[in-house]
């Protein structure tokens, strides 16, 4: 379909992670034509950064075209650090602007694939499916799931370009992956052998109570964020908006959820430390 439609090989979006890693090799083995492509959040750990740039090296001494995505907005390169000044609050699970900025604006007009899997939440669940149209209109996306769907002849036959997405490990659970893995000696990004059970952006929000861990492992991720957070105030204030934060602080509190006094644990944050700790 990519080369019927777009005329141009498959594409295989890279985010450094473990589903990433499985996906390049299903497509590999499939021995169709395909590319590589990352895109560069800037707020991913160094090993992530490290170990797309190996990948990335290797493929392309085989001969398969791979490309970094930078990103930009309102027409100009930004960074984690620049946007939220921009956008004037910090990003978070309900307003995670951070993803369509820096993730999701690149690949435009080609069909594509991403470990996307509905084992990671029930939203993806009910909203994604094994092959995708890229849309902004909630009515015009169409979304197959298996080879009986109703929309299957409409989709293959589609003329209007725009991003497709196939999603061929969207039924996967996490022990599939591991196995798949294990099996077939493919290497993934070293932040797995730490304990780490995503890889995605240092901080953020859809990992919960962990990025404690993340921001303790990379503070400079955290001095980023207060001065992110210090450029927006002062944004704020400046075009006269009032907010009850008094500094960068007091927002990366927020953020990050701290509702205890200074030195206090509540009951739940003991539940989910001995949840983690158990054998």
């Amino acid at each position: 379909m990519s080369q019927r439609i777009y005329g141009q090989p498959l594409i295989v979006t890279d985010s450094g992670g473990k589903d990433s890693a499985v996906c390049r090799e299903i497509v590999r083995r499939s021995g169709e034509p395909f590319e590589l492509h990352h895109n560069h959040t800037t707020a991913d750990a160094p090993q992530t950064v490290y170990h797309v740039r190996q990948i990335f090296r290797e493929y392309e001494n085989r001969g398969i075209p791979c490309s970094i995505s930078y990103p930009y907005y309102k027409g100009q390169r930004v960074s984690m650090w620049s946007l939220i000044p921009m956008k004037r609050f910090p990003p978070t699970r309900l307003q995670r602007y951070c993803c369509e900025v820096l993730k999701e604006n690149s690949c435009r007009d080609r069909f594509i694939t991403t470990g996307v899997r509905w084992a990671e939440s029930q939203k993806r669940r009910d909203n994604r499916g094994v092959f995708e149209n890229y849309t902004r209109d909630k009515n015009k996306k169409i979304i197959l799931n298996n080879d009986n769907d109703e929309g299957r002849m409409l989709f293959e036959s589609c003329a209007v370009k725009g991003k497709r997405i196939c999603n061929p490990i969207v039924d996967w659970l996490d022990r599939d992956i591991w196995d798949y893995i294990q099996s077939e000696h493919i290497p993934v990004n070293p932040l797995y052998g730490w304990g780490f059970h995503r890889v995605g952006c240092i901080g953020c929000p859809i990992a919960g109570k962990r990025r404690w861990t993340e921001f303790r492992l990379f503070p400079s991720y955290q001095r980023a964020y207060e001065r992110a957070f210090d450029v927006m105030l002062a944004r704020i204030q400046g075009q006269g908006i009032e907010t009850k934060w008094k500094d960068a602080a007091d927002v990366f509190a927020w953020w990050m959820e701290d509702r205890n006094m200074e030195g206090q644990i509540s009951l739940s944050d003991l539940e989910l430390w001995r949840i983690e700790n158990e054998d």
